[in-house]
């Protein structure tokens, strides 16, 4: 039996298809959550894919999100407007965390480090949504990478 962990927090999760039943467990609970949904409200389900996409990219999987959906820019355009509430994100990283601990291995420092780029990143996207749609972000820089350590420099 092979205990050497995997290189990237990626291959830790399961791929690609443990991202998507991931992103498929945690919306679920978006959209039937009523201080969340709101803010969803032009949701559709290309939406559950681009977010497995872009995680994969995060946890140093393929750079489809980059190289077909836009990239950083990209995401960062999409919070725009938004006006996330601290309540909103607090709420959200609950809904992760169950998510998580339903769709993710039962490992304590793989699960550790996932949500603690979602707390990285919500944050993030609370502070961007507080611009008008439209705004210009600057060069927000390459899809960041997080791993064993958190975010790669």
């Amino acid at each position: 039996m092979n205990d050497r962990q995997p290189d990237t927090l990626y291959d830790a999760v399961g791929g690609i298809d443990a991202l998507r039943r991931l992103s498929h467990t945690f919306y679920r609970g978006v959209l039937a959550d009523p201080l969340l949904a709101p803010v969803f409200a032009d949701f559709t389900p290309a939406h559950i894919e681009h977010v497995a996409v872009w995680l994969a990219e995060v946890f140093g999987g393929p750079t489809a999100f980059t190289d077909e959906l836009g990239g950083h820019q990209a995401l960062l355009r999409a919070h725009l407007g938004l006006a996330i509430t601290e309540q909103q994100r607090v709420r959200w990283m609950e809904l992760m965390a169950e998510a998580v601990r339903q769709e993710l291995p039962e490992d304590e420092q793989l699960r550790r480090r996932v949500l603690e780029y979602f707390d990285w990143g919500t944050k993030i996207a609370e502070d961007v949504s507080r611009s008008p749609a439209g705004t210009d972000l600057g060069e927000p820089g390459p899809t960041p990478r997080w791993g064993w350590q958190g975010l790669q420099k």
